[in-house]
C-alpha cells in the first residue's frame, strides 16, 4: 500500500468542496480517500463506516516516534511497513483541521503535537484527523462508525474520535481476539487482540441485537429437562428481585418468596395454561418457570469477540493480503449496525472484506483504496464471489493519457495496474525493488492438468528498444516459461518486433494450435480490446475468494 503521507493533500481553500457528484453506490474508488470523500460522497449519505487504517504493529519496523532529523525516542513501537511521515502534507492536514471549525478536534490534535513533536506518529494522527472529519460529515444522523486498530495508536485514535464525534458518541470498545497466544514473548504479555471503537452519530442509531449459539457445556449444564412431547427447557425462579407486597398471593397452594412473585396472577395463570410452570413435589417448594430452548435466541453478542477465528494459512477466503480480516467479523458489524439496502463505506478497503460482506448481506457499498493493486484484487474478488454483480470502478486509468500519467507518477502502481489488464498476478505480490525482469505471471493449463506460466514485463516509459525484448527472452529461458508478454506504453520498433518473432511459436499438442511465444502489446491496443494469444487461463490456480451462495443464508451468526 502506498504511503498516504506522500499523497498530495488538497490546497487549503476558504470553502472545501463537498461531495458535488450524484450518489454512487456499489463503487470502488482508486485514490486518496480524502479527495474521494470530498469529491464524490455527499453529506449524511452513508449509514455505516468501517475503517482499518494501514497502521499496526505487525511489521518489525521501529521507526515511529523518530524526529525528521533522525533522533530516536525512548518509546519505540512497531509500525506498518508503509508508515506515514511528518512532511508538508502532514503540516497541511494539521492546518486543515485547524480551519475545519471543529475546535475540540483541533485542540486535541494541537495538544498531541505539543506532546509528541513532529514525528511519524504525529503525522499519522494529523492525516487521520482530517479524514475523520470527512467521515463524520458523510455519516447519516442514524449512522455508526467502527474504527479497527491495534494498541500502537489506539489511545490516540480514541481521543481523536472523541474530538470529532463528541465524547458522548462513544458507544463501545470491542475487543477481538485476532490470534492465539504466542510463546516467544519473555518480557511482556503476548499481544493477541485488536480494538474496535464503536461510535454513533446520535442516540437514534441503527442497532440490531445479535446472538451467538449456546456452547455445548452451557446446554449440558442448564438445559437438562425435557417435556413429555420432547421440548428441552431449563428452570428459572419466579422470585421478584425487589420487595413487592402487591405480588404476594398463593397459587394452587404454593406461597411466593418473601419478596413476592415476579409476575401478576394473570400472568401466572397464562404461564400455567401454556405449560410453562414447573410445580414442586413438596408444599414447601416454590414454583419455577420453564424456559424452552427452541424459543431462546442464544447468547447476546457482547464486547468481547473471541468466537471469530482469524484467517489461517489454509483458509479458503484468504487472499494473501497481510492485514486481511475474516469475512465473519465484517458480517457481524454490518448486520448489527445497518439494514438491507443501507450504504456501507470502507475508506481503507484493502482487499475488500467489508464490501464483500456488504454485498453478501444485501447492502449498498463504497470502497476506497489508494493502490491499483488493492482495487484490482477487490474487483476480481467480487466478480468471483458474485457473478453478475453490478458495481463500478472509478479512478483507475480509463485511457492512454491517464495510464501514462500514472506511469510517470508511480512506477510500481503502474506496473501492478498494467499486469491486471492481462489477468496476471503481480510478481512477488506487491514487493518493490529488483524483480529479475519479471513484473507479473500468468498461469495456464494447456491440457487442463499441468500448470505452465507466462512471464509479463511492463515498461511505462515512452522509449523502448530491442534490448528489452532480449531481456524478457532471457527471463523466459531462465524461468522455463513457454510464453513472454511485453506490455509497453510506447510503440515497439521494427527490431523489437523482429526479435520477438524470432523466439518462435509454441505448439499446443492438445488443440493443434500454435501461439507466438513472445508477444508485444501496447497500452493503446489493450484499451482497444486486444488480448493475448495463449492457451486458456485456469483461474483456479489464482488466489481468489470462494464463490458465495447467497440463495440460502440461514442464520447469520
Amino acid at each position: 500500500m502506498r504511503d498516504l503521507g506522500e499523497c498530495d493533500v488538497a490546497p487549503l481553500p476558504g470553502v472545501i468542496r463537498r461531495g458535488r457528484t450524484a450518489d454512487m453506490t456499489n463503487t470502488l474508488y482508486y485514490g486518496d480517500n480524502l479527495h474521494v470523500l470530498r469529491e464524490h460522497v455527499k453529506d449524511e449519505s452513508v449509514d455505516l463506516i468501517y475503517l482499518d487504517p494501514p497502521f499496526n504493529s505487525n511489521a518489525n519496523y521501529n521507526i515511529l516516534f523518530k524526529s525528521p532529523e533522525g533522533h530516536n525516542s525512548d518509546a519505540q513501537i512497531e509500525a506498518f511497513e508503509d508508515t506515514w511521515h511528518w512532511n508538508a502534507s502532514a503540516e497541511a492536514a494539521f492546518d486543515e483541521v485547524m480551519r475545519s471549525g471543529n475546535t475540540a478536534a483541533f485542540e486535541l490534535l494541537r495538544a498531541m503535537r505539543g506532546f509528541l513533536g513532529d514525528n511519524d506518529m504525529m503525522a499519522y494522527l494529523a492525516m487521520m484527523a482530517v479524514r475523520l472529519l470527512e467521515l463524520h460529515r458523510v455519516l447519516k444522523p442514524t449512522g455508526s462508525l467502527y474504527l479497527h486498530c491495534d494498541p500502537t495508536a489506539s489511545h490516540y485514535l480514541k481521543l481523536l474520535l472523541d474530538g470529532v464525534f463528541g465524547a458522548k458518541a462513544f458507544t463501545n470498545e470491542i475487543v477481538w481476539k485476532r490470534t492465539t497466544s504466542r510463546g516467544n514473548t519473555t518480557i511482556s504479555y503476548p499481544d493477541v487482540t485488536d480494538t474496535i471503537f464503536y461510535y454513533c452519530k446520535s442516540n437514534d442509531h441503527i442497532y440490531n441485537k445479535l446472538y451467538t449459539a449456546y456452547s455445548e457445556s452451557y446446554l449440558a449444564s442448564k438445559y437438562r429437562y425435557k417435556t413429555a412431547d420432547g421440548r428441552i427447557y431449563r428452570l428459572d425462579n419466579l422470585r421478584n428481585p425487589g420487595v413487592r407486597p402487591n405480588l404476594h398471593y398463593e397459587y394452587k397452594g404454593f406461597k411466593p418468596h418473601p419478596n413476592g412473585w415476579a409476575v401478576s396472577r394473570e400472568r401466572m395463570e397464562q404461564f400455567d395454561r401454556e405449560g410453562r410452570l414447573e410445580f414442586p413435589k413438596s408444599p414447601e417448594g416454590r414454583i419455577q418457570l420453564r424456559r424452552f430452548l427452541d424459543e431462546m435466541a442464544g447468547t447476546p453478542v457482547n464486547t468481547l469477540w473471541d468466537d471469530i477465528a482469524p484467517l489461517n494459512s489454509q483458509a479458503q477466503e484468504r487472499l494473501g493480503y497481510p492485514t486481511q480480516k475474516p469475512l465473519a467479523l465484517l458480517e457481524r458489524i454490518i448486520a448489527a449496525s445497518s439494514n438491507e439496502g443501507d450504504v456501507v463505506l470502507d475508506p481503507f478497503c484493502g482487499c475488500g472484506t467489508a464490501v464483500h460482506a456488504a454485498q453478501k448481506l444485501g447492502r449498498q457499498w463504497l470502497g476506497i483504496d489508494v493502490t491499483h493493486l488493492a482495487i484490482s484484487l477487490i474487483e476480481k474478488r467480487m466478480k468471483d464471489a458474485f457473478p453478475g454483480a453490478d458495481f463500478t470502478v472509478e479512478g483507475r486509468p480509463q485511457d492512454l493519457g491517464a495510464a501514462l500519467d500514472l506511469a510517470e507518477r508511480d512506477k510500481y502502481q503502474f506496473q501492478w495496474w498494467a499486469v491486471s489488464l492481462v489477468d496476471a498476478l503481480p510478481y512477488g505480490g506487491k514487493k518493490k525493488g529488483a524483480d529479475g525482469g519479471i513484473d507479473g505471471l500468468i498461469y495456464f493449463k494447456p491440457d487442463g492438468k499441468r500448470t505452465e506460466k507466462a512471464i509479463v514485463s511492463v515498461k511505462g516509459g515512452k522509449n523502448v528498444d530491442v534490448k528489452m525484448i532480449r531481456d524478457l527472452h532471457s527471463a523466459m529461458e531462465r524461468e522455463k516459461a513457454p510464453f513472454g508478454v511485453f506490455i509497453c506504453a510506447g510503440l515497439p520498433t521494427k527490431p523489437m518486433e523482429k526479435e520477438a518473432a524470432a523466439v518462435g511459436l509454441w505448439q499446443n499438442e492438445y488443440t493443434g494450435r500454435s501461439h507466438p511465444r513472445l508477444q508485444i502489446l501496447t497500452l493503446a491496443e489493450l484499451f482497444k480490446g486486444k488480448r493475448l494469444d495463449i492457451p486458456w487461463v485456469d483461474a483456479s490456480v489464482m488466489k481468489s475468494a470462494k464463490r458465495e451462495d447467497t440463495s440460502r443464508q440461514g442464520n447469520l451468526l
